[in-house]
């Protein structure tokens, strides 16, 4: 199957896009950003994908799948640009799979979608519209593209859509969310509050990936690993000191003083939890996370040591 991957160059991609290889795959890359020692095989084109260089990639190389990894988050880039990267950028990818007649499209998006907050329930189905934009507006571009991505289901019926919301990955690239809030010798805690965190060992998150692609899934689904641990826990067992301040110390202190960087609406992200019901994905694809909570921690931990540069 000849695949193409626009936002090739972040590291979740890459490894998508080497698994896709090994298993046969055409792959085709598309990012502005390239990507320095790329495996031999893997197609490279340095062009965004809201421009008319990326269109011609489409029209010359025909994909048959697209998997959309082109988007970003608020830790990333600022408001105005997150807005035309994610929601923009999600547009134009569908757009050109309707013209040029792709078969399947897979969206990555992220479990984060759902919110965090007082009221939530523990496990979120696929069903449920997500909450708190109010207390997070940083979320709204991604929640916009996963909308924009789940209404193809209907407005595009000839193109096979699976529209992926994917807890957090860790690993040994230190790559993602999690691993960014880990960094540091200290994992700031809002004071009282000890919230559950989904997460999966990044080679987990490549394979679900390749999964809902080579198994051609329809629909929306969440896609998660072992179970989810406290906080505390995994500060605890990647080496970390937990910080517990009171949340108005904590917003003003973030980004500074050794602490990670967090936008104001974040801070509910670690007040309360988010956990995914991910059985439907498991079903459809029989997806077994080879990693367990422990080992993907340890697998971050022995290449982040505790007190190592961040």
């Amino acid at each position: 199957m000849r695949v193409l991957i626009p936002g090739i160059a972040g590291l979740l991609a890459r490894k998508v896009a080497q698994r896709l290889l090994a298993a046969g795959h055409e792959v085709i890359g598309v990012d502005p950003r390239g990507w320095p020692g790329a495996p031999k095989g893997i197609e490279l084109h340095d062009a965004d994908i809201r421009k008319r260089s990326a269109e011609e990639v489409f029209r010359k190389r025909r994909p048959q799948a697209v998997v959309h990894m082109a988007t970003v988050t608020a830790l990333q880039v600022a408001a105005e640009e997150r807005y035309r990267i994610n929601l923009g950028g999600t547009k134009t990818v569908f757009d050109l799979c309707a013209s040029y007649q792709v078969e399947h499209m897979v969206f990555v998006g992220r479990h984060t979608y759902y919110g965090a907050g007082p009221d939530a329930p523990l496990y979120h189905t696929e069903s449920e519209p997500p909450q708190e934009l109010g207390a997070y507006p940083e979320l709204a571009d991604l929640v916009a593209a996963d909308l924009y991505a789940s209404n193809a289901l209907w407005r595009l019926p000839k193109l096979t859509t699976s529209v992926l919301r994917l807890c957090y990955a860790l690993g040994p690239s230190g790559h993602g969310t999690l691993a960014s809030f880990l960094r540091g010798r200290f994992v700031p805690m809002v004071l009282g509050f000890d919230p559950l965190f989904q997460f999966l060992h990044e080679d987990d998150a490549a394979e679900a990936i390749a999964l809902a692609l080579e198994k051609k899934l329809r629909g929306v689904f969440n896609v998660a690993g072992p179970q989810p641990l406290p906080l505390s826990v995994i500060a605890r067992e990647a080496g970390r000191t937990t910080l517990p301040l009171p949340e108005p110390l904590l917003a003003l202190l973030a980004g500074r003083a050794g602490l990670p960087r967090l936008s104001r609406g974040a801070l509910a992200h670690i007040k309360y939890p988010i956990v995914v019901e991910a059985a439907p994905f498991r079903a459809a694809t029989g997806f077994a996370p080879r990693f367990d909570e422990l080992t993907t921690i340890q697998t971050f931990a022995d290449v982040f040591p505790a007190g190592g540069r961040s």
